[in-house]
Parts: structure tokens; sequence; C-alpha cells
């Protein structure tokens, strides 16, 4: 696994390896920001606050001088606390109501005696031996204000949902490098300001900006990325931009136990990757953005530039491209399926026949599970008993080999055989946990390592192999809807997790059984390992069906020299060849 790891990385000459380097180092900073709340929204143990001052504090047999020393005693949100003020008054507080005793005699646990009912007017008192600050404890989001917290995950993630559609669009109009300007700054502008919000709503306001830019920077870096690296290392090269989004997952459950409180916290996170933005702009726009808009001189200067890093004698020349590009045109205008190749497609071609259709669905499914369990797995791992930011550090840090096997596998069994096997051990994996004793820690970390493992390989190559399943004409499409499901995949995560409340299983049961059908459907999409892409839809319904159905219409040989030289044109290297 090391070795295919190395290969990767020294496949990526002097330019293209500052390139790379640069922009996935702030995917880290996406990774950062999206699960930043499950520190920084954590609700801690809490009772109703009371009228006056306090004189004694009673927890069942235990008595203390202030409410401080009795968290540590604290084991349910069904507990109350009695407390006996400075005036003689003895209330007792619950979680979200308190009453006070008619009668104030002596100073007890229980009380069979009248008692008035009160709303928690005076504010709570929450467990600070943890956590000296959240923000469920600054704006008080708990009993009638609970939802308010709730919501706070799922409208970051609508904003990544957001931010993907328009950032994606905009970075085909003006440029890949703008948009990694503008997101990057973004990303550290608005990360700083949730830390200075001065009520709720802004702070959710401010954390929906931050999810847009964060999600836009994470799907322009993808494109960015495969456009600057070759063909040989670009599955390498995809891979690896979600290695670094886990790593910023274990920023966070590091930082996250080195500051307590929430607006340090996540100011602390903000600036993690602040020397990329100050050096962001120096990074060039592709030359491919550059030669889609016909801006030659610039793209040329890329190359050559690329060229000097790479230390290669003969660059390529735009003008050699575009000859080529011009004659496979005028041959293309004058070819049998002139009127197929002009036609606009939409969405609705992904169902244009029952075959495509089937695997439409399916493909969909695979993307939302993926996202469905990525994220339930993340964000439930605080809650898994132990140390919940070993808990966080390890669930990301068990992402970084799964995607080593993954393109191990993809490459050596196949797509579709190493995505059924993964996607089934997961489902088995949420059975095993559900089975496992609650006091068995440890045991359930390892499970849920497992499971993050497994759904972590299946989510990391289901992005290539949904571009090779469909041809040319709607692969675009394809990824793009299938990255909307994912979207929405994400969205749904954290309210999948509350449903914890009503069983402590049912996140992983949902998971599992989604994992599941993923995994039988799985087996009706055909194989596209070592198989050409295809052009049209006629060639995708019938790949699977006969091998030379889809390599029946190649492209020209010299157009497809063409193209390869565009790709590889700054990965040459002198006197060696890897």
């Amino acid at each position: 696994e090391g070795f295919s790891s190395v290969k990767f990385f020294l496949s990526l000459y002097r330019f293209q390896a500052c390139v790379y380097f640069a922009s996935v180092f702030q995917a880290m900073s996406c990774g950062i920001h999206y699960l930043a709340s499950v520190f920084m929204a954590v609700t801690p143990n809490f009772v109703c606050g009371f009228p006056g001052n306090m004189s004694s504090v009673l927890f069942h047999n235990s008595s203390a001088s202030s409410i401080e020393d009795i968290w540590t005693l604290w084991t349910s949100t069904e507990n109350y606390i009695v407390v006996q003020l400075e005036n003689g008054e003895i209330w007792e507080l619950d979680q979200c109501s308190r009453s006070k005793r008619e009668v104030s005699l002596d100073l007890a646990y229980e009380y069979e005696g009248n008692k008035s009912l009160f709303p928690c007017s005076d504010g709570f008192l929450y467990d600070d031996t943890k956590w000296k600050s959240t923000v469920v404890t600054q704006w008080d989001l708990v009993c009638d204000r609970e939802w308010l917290a709730k919501l706070i995950q799922p409208t970051f993630m609508l904003g990544v949902l957001v931010g993907a559609v328009i950032f994606g669009d905009i970075a085909d109009r003006l440029g890949r490098r703008r948009v990694i300007w503008f997101t990057s700054a973004g990303q550290f502008v608005f990360g700083i300001a949730v830390a200075f919000t001065f009520d709720y709503y802004s702070f959710v306001i401010v954390r929906f900006l931050l999810a847009m830019v964060s999600s836009g920077y994470l799907v322009v870096a993808f494109v960015y990325v495969t456009e600057f690296v070759g063909i040989k290392a670009r599955t390498w090269a995809s891979m690896h931009v979600h290695a670094f989004f886990a790593m910023g997952i274990m920023i966070v459950a590091l930082v996250g136990f080195l500051v307590r409180t929430w607006w340090v916290y996540q100011i602390f996170l903000s600036i993690a990757t602040l020397p990329f933005v100050l050096c962001c702009w120096m990074l060039p726009e592709t030359p491919f953005w550059l030669l889609s808009e016909e801006r030659y001189e610039d793209a040329q200067k890329v190359i050559d530039t690329m060229a000097r890093w790479n230390k290669v004698s003969t660059p390529c020349k735009v003008s050699e491209l575009c000859s080529v590009q011009q004659d496979d045109l005028a041959s293309g205008r004058t070819g049998d399926n002139d009127t197929s190749s002009t036609k606009k497609h939409n969405i609705l071609d992904l169902f244009c026949n029952w075959q495509i259709a089937r695997r439409t669905i399916t493909v969909w499914l695979i993307w939302f599970t993926g996202s469905l369990g990525y994220y339930v797995f993340s964000l439930s791992s605080v809650s898994l008993g132990g140390n919940e930011y070993l808990n966080l550090f390890l669930i990301g840090a068990v992402e970084l080999p799964c995607y080593i096997i993954a393109c191990l596998a993809m490459d050596k069994l196949g797509r579709r055989n190493t995505l059924i096997p993964f996607l089934i051990l997961s489902a088995l994996i949420c059975v095993l946990i559900m089975f496992i004793p609650q006091d068995f820690n440890i045991l359930i970390i390892l499970a849920n390592m497992a499971g993050k493992f497994s759904i972590g390989v299946a989510f990391g190559l289901i992005y290539l192999y949904t571009a090779e399943l469909y041809p040319t004409i709607v692969r675009s499409l394809a990824v793009g809807s299938g990255s909307m499901m994912c979207r929405v995949g994400s969205v749904v995560a954290p309210f999948c997790v509350y449903l914890r409340s009503v069983w402590i299983f049912m996140p992983l049961l949902l998971v599992g059984i989604m994992a599941l059908l993923s995994g039988i459907l799985t087996i009706m999409l055909p194989e596209t390992l070592g198989k050409p892409l295809t052009n049209t839809l006629v060639e995708a319904t019938e790949m699977g069906r006969n091998k030379k159905s889809c390599s029946e219409k190649a492209l020209p040989a010299h157009s497809a020299a063409a193209l390869e030289k565009i790709e590889m044109f700054g990965q040459e290297r002198v006197g060696t060849d890897k």
C-alpha cells in the first residue's frame, strides 16, 4: 500500500506537486468546518436556574455548597437537584421546569407535600466541567428551543448543497483560480465571523455562508487538481483530496481537546489553514480552462512555466494543439452522428431506457448511502462513550488507509467488485454493532471505525465509477446529479443521528438497510475496469452485454494523441521514465 502511494507522489513532478499540495492543503479546512459543530454545539448537563442566592444544594444523599460539585454525580436527565436559598425557600430543579416546595422545613431530597410549578424564567445552570461555553449554553438552546440546536448541522449541510451548485457553475464561467481565491478567503473570513456572531440567527446565517464557500472550494479543488495531474495519477490524486479532508476531521478533535470555549475554538479552527489563504493568489489558472475560453497566449504562458519547473526542453505548443482540434472538429461535422453530438441533453436522458434508468437509480442510491453513512459514523463518534475527542480523531484517521485500499482494489479487482463487498460489509458491521454490549466501549469504537472504513471505500470510488458508467454526452449530468444526491444524504444525516433519542441503534439500522440495498443493486451494474469510455447512450446501454460494443467507435488516432499530450504535457522527465 505504501509503495503504491509513494509511486503516486513520485508521479507528480515539481510543478504539479507544488500546485497539488497547495490546493489539497486547503481541503483540510473543509473537513474542519464540516465537522466543527460536533463540539461547538454540545449540550452539557443542565437544570433550571433559581431566583435568589443559594445556601446549600442536595442531590440524592449528597450535599454540597455549590452546584458545580454535584455535576460529577449526575447520571440521568431524569434526575433533579434540590437547592435551599438564603431566604429559606426550597426549590426542586429539573431540566426544563422547577417547583417550589410549599412547606420549607427540613432540606430533604424526597418530598411528598404540595409544590408550585414554575417555568425556567431565570435561565439555566450548565455543567461547565468539560466545556466552558458552547453555542447551546450561549443562547440557551435547550427545552423548547432544543430544535434550534438540532438545526445547526442540517442548515450547514444545506449550505454545502447550495454552494456546490453555485460555485461549480461559476468555476466554469470565470475560471478555477478565481473561485479558489474567493472560497479560500471566504472560509477564513466567514470562519472568523462565526466566532463573533451576536445571536443564534446571525450564527446560522454566517455558518450557512461558510458552508457554501467550503463546499465550493472542495468541488472546484477536485476539478483543479484533476486538470493539472496526468492520466496515470488522476485516480490517486482525487482520492487523496479525501484524505486531506479526513485530516481536517482529526484537527477538529485535537483543537476540541485543547480549547473548551466555542468561539475561541472556532477561531483556532479558522486560522489553521491561514498560510494557504496568504499564498493562494500564486496558483495559476488551468490550461484546460484557458484553452476552452480561447485564451491561447495565457495557456501557453502556463505551459511554459510548467516546462521550466519540470525541466522539459521541448514544451507543448498551443498552436499545434489548436490545429489538431480544428481538424477534429472539421471531420466531426461531416460525420454521420452530427445531429446527436449537438443535441441538448437534460436529466431525463439519465432515464432514456430501462437499462440506463436502473443504472441511474442505483448510482444515486450509492451516492446517497455513502454520504449518509459517512456523516452518521462521523457525527455519532462523539456519543460512543469513552473519550469523545479520541473517538473523532480515530474516525478521521481510519479514512487515510481506506483510500489507499480503494485505489488498489479498484485497479486490481475492478470498480464493481470493490464496491459490492464493502457496501455489504458496512451493512453487516452496522448489524454487528447492535449486538455489542454497551459496556464494551473499545469494541464499539473499533466496530464503528470498521464501518467508517468500509463506507469510506465505497464513498471514495463512486465518483470515478459514475463517470465511467455514462457516455460523454451525459457524463457531467450523471456526476453532477450523483453529487446532488450526496449532498441530500449529508443534509439527512444529522436528522438520522438525532433518531438515537428514539432508539440508540436507529441510525445504524437505517445506514445498514441502505448499504445492503445499495450493495445488492450494484451487482446489476457493469464492470468498467479496462473498458474504454462510451460516447453515446446506445454504447452505454450495451456496456456489459457486448464487450466490443463500447469500443467499436474509437476516437481518431491523432485526436487521442492530442488529448494525451494536453493532459501529460507537464509531466515529462528528462533522462528517466517511470
